[in-house]
């Protein structure tokens, strides 16, 4: 069940007995709670930490305003809370808008526990009362530990449900964590049965029964999705007695040591460090190999004892009771490696030796099932399973290493190969070869390291590689194929070394080898080096037909590159449109962009209920170079745009289709082009599957499918932090994906020190209404005034219009949420989204947002911070000096809130906010002065990065006419405007009428 509280409620209570549970005076409403995450709606009583004022806010919350003085002392009390029931898998979709608490964090824990233990098959069926057929988690050795700290990091508000009138004892964290473990660990394997349909029943002949025999209805309640079933009290018992060895099969908690082995080799032939004079040691001819026992500490891990020790005493002041710990865990571990029990014969057991197959077995095996079993296990120096016999293969590419011309490229360019057996990376030679064929043994000796060999395997390489080095080409699709471990070879592919350009394109070094491509002198911009090497890259990777994500640091120029591309190709004689699917703010940019850099293309912009169709758009196609559509557009329109023969298929902000399942990914996915292109500085915001979504649309089948894709990396990588499963994907991902950083220092040199950009955004249809409504009724009280009073009117009408293109609540002075109201919040939270990801030098950006509005900017506090998981600074007229130098002290450290919302009037001037890179207005004062003062805190002496300024501007609206206006002025006569907006009160009432109304193009269509 989740609950909420919302930081935007007042915090008043009624007078009634604290000792009965009453309505939570602050928590969300089921209904509004069900919106974010279906589910049933209940409630709850809980027990919260209260004093005589009310429930103590949780510690996540966020509040616009605190209560009044708090006394010193909090006691648990019962309070009603609405709440919703939800599928856990819930959790696996976070809301963008809400935080979440610890308990919630601790849930999506248990949960991955959960899925972790059915993935590797830690399970076993069982018989529940009711009767019902239930599966079971296993936790044992390792898992155990994983446990343990599961059920002591419980957060107390996951404890406070009151079953009992008077309860104040919670429930254990033991029992909550292990009821939680069997619920998610029964969903998951039904989950997966489901998706991959067994029956575990077996097949019956001749006429059904009347009524299942209990085995098999308990059989078919286990993999169906309920799990109740008939059988009599005869049947459950002889059921449950069959089902006893497997219900013994209990949860271990670890005791004061473990049973560790140590495999040993022992060369009885040469002296210790002789290699020998064969290239290869058999295992059979001079090596002895033992398995030593030890006993290890877990309160210690590096207090490590022999066996030997053990038994003679020398271990009992280091470990309780070792001699019967040792022989218990030594019984214990026969159970899963069985060879163990011979051993067990002697009164005092120190070892096992181990024949040549016993020892590969052990190697390959049975050292993997005691280390799941939570013992230790030491193997030779020599063995690394990850060095496994396999093939290395060699690519030359044509041309000249590092360079590559315009033209003559594609995806079935030749390519050199050749392929050649290797221990890891190392190759080995033919006379290492021939040995290892006439060893005919699993476990051999190369260059002093131990390799398992599979024989038939090895004979099957040979093969392979007799085949494969006789052809006289192979195409670049192949070798990234190779690479990707796309082809299918009798024997793992453990390196590819790779020269010349292909060898660069692997590397992800290609947009820096590449021969520098020149925009033709249509393009009106010269680009910077970095975006220079861009073009060429984009050219590369078009020529070779593979899709490209340029995910280049917000700033860094995206749409001037794909520009310059779309430039080059037209001018080399390149026909068919290129389709560009963006967020409706960004149509009329890409329009303004091309119209600037690269006036010869011809652009149409698809959108808005007068777009062509049918014939109409086929024959306006036939003369345009690029479709600009926003993803609604798109999702709307697909069964006539992918009828349609695009030469590009562009996606800006391609974060959009990061959910594979969602409608703007699914449309694109339909669309048929010869070239795709990806334009997002967060290729992927919070999970790996959105990666996934972004490059199977470039690639399609280039990570597999969603599940392969999940089992092969998000699993181990987001769950388990695997460095290699990371380094696999990185090296998949490398050739396709371009990625600059504003903190690289080849990229900071080329850039500007204060860019300035101007945001689109679009408003919702409640805006627009408002707006309308604004605009109807302020115009006839200035068109019947004169003087001081007209003066003031349209002073209003600005401030109005001003307050509705920021959110309807900042206009109505409602206190109503922000929700999903203002298309100026939701441009703002992707824009925060990417300037506050993660950078991988392990630093971050800074923000300062300015407002004239303090009311708007009160509202913006809970609502980031809610967004973001982080504290949001707030400063305005009202900030005592104290409290405001102390703010801008944190703001300036490393360690601080990386959000600083100012108002405009009193956080413009006379503050130095360095640690801020980027400045966003977000609603215009219409004095630009005023706006570079603000702009001035963060660029100034001190500031060691460049900054980016961004100033919101909603087409068609009073903000995009008074922001023509003020940039006219300026490239007249570099004047200054006089304070405030005086001015505008000048204008005749035509001229105000045209400034205020309202154009098609400032409401979003989607």
């Amino acid at each position: 069940m989740l609950w909420a509280e919302d930081g935007e409620r007042p915090a008043t209570t009624s007078r009634r007995s604290l000792r009965s549970a009453r309505p939570h005076p602050f928590a969300v409403p089921a209904s509004q709670l069900a919106g974010i995450h279906p589910g049933k709606q209940t409630s709850v009583t809980l027990l919260l930490p209260s004093r005589a004022s009310g429930p103590v806010e949780s510690p996540e919350l966020v509040r616009s305003t605190r209560g009044g003085r708090r006394s010193s002392e909090a006691t648990l009390q019962p309070w009603s809370v609405p709440g919703v029931v939800v599928d856990p898998l819930e959790l696996r979709d976070p809301a963008e808008e809400i935080r979440y608490g610890r308990s919630v964090g601790h849930l999506r824990a248990v949960l991955d526990f959960a899925e972790d233990l059915v993935t590797r098959g830690r399970v076993l069926p069982t018989l529940r009362p009711g009767p019902e057929a239930r599966w079971r988690p296993v936790v044992q050795g390792l898992d155990a530990v994983a446990r343990r700290a599961l059920v002591e990091s419980v957060p107390p508000v996951g404890r406070a449900e009151q079953r009992r009138s008077g309860d104040v004892s919670g429930h254990s964290p033991e029992l909550l964590v292990d009821a939680a473990l069997e619920a998610l660990v029964d969903g998951a394997v039904r989950e997966r049965l489901a998706r991959e349909p067994v029956s575990l029943v077996p097949p019956r002949t001749g006429r059904a029964p009347r009524s299942l025999p209990a085995t098999e209805a308990w059989l078919g309640a286990l993999a169906g999705p309920d799990a109740r079933f008939e059988a009599t009290d005869r049947e459950l018992a002889t059921l449950a007695e069959a089902l006893a060895p497997w219900d013994a099969v209990t949860t271990e908690e670890t005791g004061p040591a473990r049973a560790t082995f140590r495999l040993a080799e022992i060369d009885t032939l040469h002296d210790p460090g002789d290699p020998g004079e064969d290239p290869l040691d058999q295992t059979g001819d001079g090596t002895r190999w033992v398995l030593e026992f030890q006993l290890q500490s877990t309160e210690d891990p590096s207090l490590v004892v022999p066996a030997e020790d053990v038994w003679a005493g020398r271990a009992d002041r280091l470990i309780t009771s070792a001699q019967e710990l040792l022989l218990a865990e030594l019984g214990r571990a026969a159970l899963v490696y069985p060879p163990l029990a011979a051993a067990l014969r002697q009164a005092r057991p120190e070892e096992l030796d181990l024949e040549v197959e016993e020892t590969h077995r052990f190697l390959t095996e049975d050292a993997a099932a005691l280390l799941a079993a939570g013992f230790g296990v030491q193997l030779p120096a020599g063995w690394n399973g990850r060095r496994p016999l396999g093939l290395k293969l060699s690519v030359s590419s044509p041309g000249a290493p590092g360079v590559v011309t315009r033209g003559g490229l594609g995806r079935d360019e030749l390519a050199r190969f050749r392929w050649t057996m290797a221990a890891g990376e190392e190759e080995l030679d033919e006379e290492e070869l021939a040995a290892l064929v006439a060893a005919k043994a699993k476990l051999v000796r190369i260059r002093g390291r131990w390799v398992s060999v599979d024989q038939t395997a090895l004979a099957r390489g040979l093969e392979f590689l007799r085949k494969q080095n006789a052809r006289r080409g192979h195409t670049v699709a192949e070798t990234l194929a190779v690479a990707q471990g796309g082809l299918d070879t009798p024997l793992p592919v453990t390196a590819v070394a790779a020269e010349g350009w292909v060898g660069d394109l692997l590397s992800g070094t290609a947009d820096r080898t590449l021969e520098p491509l020149e925009p033709p002198a249509t393009f009106r911009a010269a680009l910077r080096p970095y975006q220079q090497r861009g073009l060429s890259w984009l050219a590369f990777l078009s020529s070779l037909g593979l899709g490209a994500c340029l995910a280049d640091d917000m700033g860094l120029g995206k749409t001037i590159q794909l520009l310059a591309l779309e430039a080059c190709e037209r001018s080399g004689g390149a026909t068919g449109p290129t389709l560009i699917l963006c967020p409706m703010s960004l149509v009329g940019t890409w329009q303004r962009e091309a119209a600037r850099f690269a006036p010869t293309l011809r652009v149409y912009a698809h959108h808005g209920p007068g777009r062509e169709r049918g014939e109409r758009l086929r024959e306006r196609l036939a003369d345009t170079d690029i479709v600009v559509t926003t993803y609604g557009t798109a999702a709307r329109d697909v069964d006539e745009l992918e009828s349609h023969a695009w030469q590009r298929l562009v996606l800006d902000e391609a974060q959009a289709i990061k959910n594979a399942n969602a409608a703007p990914s699914k449309a694109a996915r339909r669309v048929t082009a010869g070239h795709r292109i990806a334009l997002t500085g967060t290729p992927m915001e919070n999970r790996l599957a959105e990666l996934w979504s972004v490059m199977d649309f470039l690639n399609p089948g280039m990570l597999g499918t969603p599940e392969r894709f999940r089992q092969r990396f998000a699993v181990p990588i987001e769950r388990h932090g695997n460095a290699e499963a990371a380094e696999t994907l990185r090296a998949i991902t490398r050739p396709y994906l371009l990625r600059r950083l504003k903190t690289d220092p080849t990229v900071i040199d080329d850039l500007p020190e204060k860019i300035e950009i101007r945001q689109e955004y679009r408003l919702t249809r409640e805006q627009a209404s408002l707006y309308r409504t604004i605009v109807d009724d302020m115009m006839e009280k200035i068109e019947d005034s004169q003087g001081i009073q007209r003066r003031g009117n349209v002073l209003a009408a600005m401030a109005k219009l001003k307050q509705v293109c920021n959110h309807p609540a900042n206009l109505l002075h409602d206190g109503s949420p922000i929700g999903n109201r203002s298309g100026k919040v939701a441009r703002l939270e992707e824009l925060l989204a990417e300037i506050l990801a993660p950078r991988s030098d392990g630093g971050g950006d800074k923000v300062l947002l300015f407002s004239q509005f303090t009311e708007f900017a009160s509202m913006l506090v809970p609502h980031l911070a809610a967004r973001f998981d982080q504290e949001v600074l707030h400063l305005h007229g009202g900030t005592p000096k104290k409290r405001r130098d102390a703010m801008v002290e944190r703001f300036q450290s490393a360690e601080g809130p990386a959000i600083f919302l100012l108002s405009l009037k009193a956080g413009g001037t006379g503050l130095t906010l360095t640690a801020a890179n980027h400045v966003l207005h977000l609603d215009r004062w219409w004095n630009p002065a005023v706006e570079d003062q603000a702009t001035d805190r963060a660029f100034r002496i001190g500031q060691k990065r460049n900054v980016q300024v961004r100033k919101f501007v909603c087409p068609g609206t009073v903000e995009e006419r008074i922001d023509a206006l003020l940039e006219s002025k300026k490239a007249l006569s570099d004047m200054v405007i006089s304070d405030g907006e005086n001015w505008l009160t000048e204008l005749s009432t035509g001229e105000l009428r045209s400034v205020f109304a309202l154009g098609a193009e400032a409401v979003a269509d989607e």
